[in-house]
């Protein structure tokens, strides 16, 4: 009896053992395999995410198993990073309390607001309609003077963290104090010493942005526009003139050609027309392009023409004599390759 005793004991020892670590295997034990991005949607259900986690986790039964122990109906909506080795404890409660990972946002230069939300809409959960919305809001715009054509320039293209489900409301807030930030006592004394406000020095920067691609030139283009602007000079700016003809024509009308015609478009933003500054940026320009404006070279150009000879950069000429000559032998380039518009 004894003996029998002793074995039925090591039984329910053994099998209870068995049952614990099964029981805390499903718990604490590796549930995934493989790191991912889980993406939750309000609409998600637990099923949904045992769906998606299928082919990361080990048993995704056991997911809906650990989620039922804790009471879990929910997830909450985000974007997490699911690590290898992790349990389906420490997914759970990621999933219950809303434990995000922070992704890195980036825009390059946009030309308008809508190409900027299109951009956005594609890496948080916010739509493109929403984030336009946001941007375009009256109380907003006024309360940080500012109009739907000159909020453009509180978007510095960088690369920036946040959160999945940020709001368009919140991701505007954090754009505009970013902006702030990037004003700092240098640029603000820069920009003084220039006789420019941050408005004026950004919608320089908009068009040496345009004029050229080329970072190691656009300190020269923007000291010959500072040397017009100085003399009275109309900027005579082409980037200008193509925000004008894509004003009527549509943002995806393509200008290759600016032609003789174009230069009569009555609009505050011809440069040709007009002297000065255009009212606002004509698009969004990137860091460079700000402080090379900021950071001018100095020199004696007044003209500047594109170049045949090393194509995506520029002829800078002191007179307009020069600058006609130059101007000549684009425009024989432009006839030959047959470039109309």
């Amino acid at each position: 009896m004894r003996k029998k005793t002793v074995y039925i004991l090591a039984f329910f020892l053994i099998l209870g053992s068995i049952l614990g670590y099964n029981y805390y295997q499903k718990i604490f034990g590796e549930a995934i395999i493989k790191e991912t991005i889980l993406f939750v949607n309000s609409t998600d259900t637990l099923v949904d995410i045992k769906t998606k986690i299928e082919d990361v986790s080990k048993n995704p039964n056991t997911f809906l198993w650990v989620a039922a122990k804790k009471n879990v109906e929910k997830p909450k909506v985000g974007r997490y990073v699911l690590k290898k080795g992790m349990s389906n404890n420490d997914l759970v409660n990621m999933l219950r309390s809303g434990w995000q990972t922070p992704l890195k946002l980036s825009f390059n230069n946009q030309d308008t607001l809508e190409k900027l939300a299109g951009r956005i809409a594609q890496q948080i959960a916010a739509d493109s309609i929403s984030l336009i919305t946001s941007f375009k809001d009256k109380e907003f715009l006024s309360k940080n003077n500012l109009t739907e054509k000159s909020v453009l320039q509180i978007f510095i293209p960088n690369t920036y963290e946040f959160y999945w489900t940020v709001t368009p409301e919140k991701f505007r807030t954090k754009m505009l104090v970013a902006y702030k930030r990037f004003w700092n006592e240098s640029r603000l004394k820069k920009a003084t010493a220039l006789n420019l406000s941050k408005d004026e020095v950004i919608t320089l920067a908009s068009i040496v942005q345009k004029e050229t691609a080329q970072n190691s030139e656009r300190p020269i283009v923007a000291g010959l526009y500072l040397n017009r602007l100085k003399k009275g000079i109309p900027l005579q700016a082409d980037p200008t003139i193509i925000y004008c003809v894509k004003a009527v024509k549509g943002q995806d009308y393509v200008v290759k050609r600016v032609l003789t015609s174009d230069l009569e478009i009555n609009s505050p933003y011809n440069t040709y027309k007009n002297r000065g500054l255009p009212p606002t940026l004509i698009a969004m320009p990137d860091i460079s392009a700000i402080d090379a404006v900021l950071n001018p070279t100095k020199h004696n150009y007044y003209y500047m023409c594109a170049s045949v000879d090393k194509i995506g950069y520029h002829e800078f000429a002191k007179t307009l004599t020069q600058h006609n000559r130059n101007a000549a032998k684009y425009q024989r380039w432009l006839n030959k390759q047959r470039i109309n518009r």
